[in-house]
């Protein structure tokens, strides 16, 4: 399958801004599934300065800085995708190692598994509490199978949590999202990552996008898409196996990876420091189109 996906950001600020700094992880990574065959960035104001580079987890970064006055910025990165079939991956989902013994080898001396280990500590977004490990615990009983028990708890956090996209913000912890049983994609992934590693098991943040169908009868709107976000565990041996908790599957062709890290800070889409003392709105456009 390919895929045309198209991501404008927009700001408009209601005092002119005079200076920008902004980092932005926009761009494609290639995966053992996903290949990139072409990306176009167009940024507005046209910047003073730009750099490429990739960071600590292997995420295509941008850099960019507007050094004159302006007061609207706009980011548009269009890329052109081609998923995989992963027979590999698929093939071990099913082993029968259980938890216990995939935490054992997570955790052996060596260089294995040592990308692995970054993803097993806390962050200050993912850190359980005695609610979140009394949810895990449920799912990851004594000798069960790494996939069983991760496939459980994917399947728990969609049944008892309510997809509510009104009720949280970036900065709304765990505790509120657990206490309330709602949230978005974000939340429920960073709930999921929360219940993994409380049992030392490795989990990433995986950000991107995932191809959505029209009602029946009714045609696609350009721009109505969203980014969405799940999250992997990582299995000695068979390497990281996807879950997405939202939607209750097993991320396929079309969940489009953008990034990865340990939560959503490592991979925020767009983060800058503008010189301005007035507020600004926001404006966010995502189109994911299959190309015949």
């Amino acid at each position: 399958m390919r895929y045309q996906i198209t991501h404008t950001t927009e700001y408009t600020y209601h005092q002119s801004v005079s200076l920008c700094h902004n980092i932005a992880r926009l761009q494609m990574r290639d995966t053992p599934g996903q290949l990139c065959s072409a990306s176009n960035v167009a940024i507005i104001p046209h910047p003073d300065v730009t750099n490429q580079y990739e960071d600590f987890f292997g995420n295509k970064v941008l850099y960019f800085a507007i050094q004159r006055e302006h007061q609207h910025l706009a980011v548009t990165v269009q890329s052109v995708i081609e998923k995989r079939n992963r027979p590999s991956q698929l093939m071990n989902i099913y082993d029968n190692v259980s938890w216990e013994d995939s935490k054992k080898m997570t955790r052996l001396p060596g260089d294995d598994n040592f990308e692995a280990r970054q993803y097993i500590s806390f962050t200050e977004i993912t850190r359980p509490d005695a609610d979140i490990l009394e949810y895990t615990l449920e799912s990851f009983t004594p000798g069960r199978s790494i996939f069983d028990a991760c496939n459980d708890l994917t399947r728990r956090i969609f049944h008892d949590f309510k997809f509510d996209p009104g009720f949280t913000t970036v900065s709304t912890p765990l505790c509120v999202v657990m206490k309330e049983r709602k949230g978005v994609c974000q939340d429920f992934a960073h709930l999921a990552i929360a219940c993994i590693r409380s049992v030392g098991l490795a989990a990433r943040y995986i950000s991107g996008y995932l191809e959505t169908a029209p009602p029946p009868g009714k045609v696609k709107l350009v721009g109505v898409d969203a980014s969405h976000a799940w999250f992997a565990v990582f299995v000695p041996q068979s390497g990281w196996i996807e879950f997405d908790p939202t939607n209750n599957i097993l991320p396929a062709n079309q969940h489009i990876t953008l990034a990865w890290g340990r939560d959503y800070t490592d991979v925020a889409p767009l983060q800058g420091v503008i010189l301005s003392s007035g507020p600004h709105q926001l404006k966010v456009s995502v189109d994911v189109k299959r190309l015949h």
